[in-house]
């Protein structure tokens, strides 16, 4: 009987030993777990005030891009294509006359640097000018003028054309002068690399006179333009926009729209005057 209670009670204290045990150990786990829980939160307003801190500096970085993006968005949302339109049918395109006379150097704006593709895949910049890197000299020497003509339309191509045919018939020998023809695709899908080589391809150009030496360059320009088209001043997109550009890249002259016999007057004799400056 002494020997059974003697059992019973060593078996009691290894229990009591056990639970002492684990809950001593548990305590010092719960502790530890809640002195994590504890200190967490006294980190929180750190790490909540370094990514307020990284916002507010992202936000005042991009203050600026954001009001451009916003005034792009107000500003093409109020000169949509039906705006344009409603404007193309009152003046045919003609927003403006040519200009009657060269515009003076200093008070002339730079033409923006432009990227642009020829239908073989070749890639330049405009303007080509004496400081410029993009000048090609197995083809492309640094003009005196060159005559830069935009379409951001498939309805101004016919526009452009009357200017460019009686500037190629008037100094189509002429080895000093440069034409270009810009078209502008800003379509993102067409754009994309294998639609945009399918796309060159596919462009047929034009030929010219056999006895031209001046020769008409067809180019292509993809993307986003609006940026290009604010430092010029484009307005409406359906109607062609003829730049004379210096060598300098400096624009001398302008017209808009289809020619009238005398604005092509015009450009011929500020053309000469141009080429008799530089």
């Amino acid at each position: 009987m002494a020997t059974t209670l003697n059992r019973l009670l060593k078996q009691k204290c290894r229990s009591v030993s056990a639970l002492s045990y684990r809950n001593q150990h548990q305590g010092l786990f719960f502790f530890a777990r809640n002195e994590n829980h504890v200190s967490l939160p006294s980190q929180m307003p750190a790490l909540r005030s370094t990514t307020r801190s990284f916002l507010d500096f992202y936000k005042f970085g991009n203050k600026k891009a954001i009001q451009d993006e916003r005034d792009r968005l107000n500003d093409e949302m109020n000169r949509g294509y039906f705006a344009d339109m409603k404007e193309f049918k009152e003046h045919g395109g003609k927003i403006a006359a040519a200009n009657k006379t060269i515009i003076p150097a200093a008070s002339a704006i730079k033409f923006p640097v432009l990227a642009v593709t020829f239908s073989d895949g070749k890639k330049m910049k405009l303007p080509i000018t004496s400081n410029s890197n993009e000048v090609n000299s197995e083809s492309l020497a640094v003009p005196k003028v060159s005559l830069v003509c935009l379409s951001f339309r498939a309805s101004s191509q016919e526009m452009i054309s009357s200017w460019s045919k009686p500037f190629l018939e008037s100094f189509g020998n002429r080895k000093d002068l440069q034409l270009f023809e810009v078209s502008f695709i800003d379509k993102w899908l067409l754009g994309l690399a294998p639609i945009k080589k399918l796309l060159l391809r596919v462009m047929q150009k034009q030929k010219n006179s056999e006895n031209s030496v001046l020769q008409r360059q067809v180019v292509y320009s993809f993307g986003d333009h609006y940026h290009f088209r604010k430092q010029i001043k484009v307005l409406n997109l359906l109607t062609g926009y003829i730049l004379l550009v210096d060598k300098f890249g400096r624009i001398r002259w302008q017209g808009f729209g289809t020619a009238t016999p005398e604005e092509v007057s015009q450009l011929l004799s500020c053309t000469s005057l141009l080429l008799e400056d530089q």
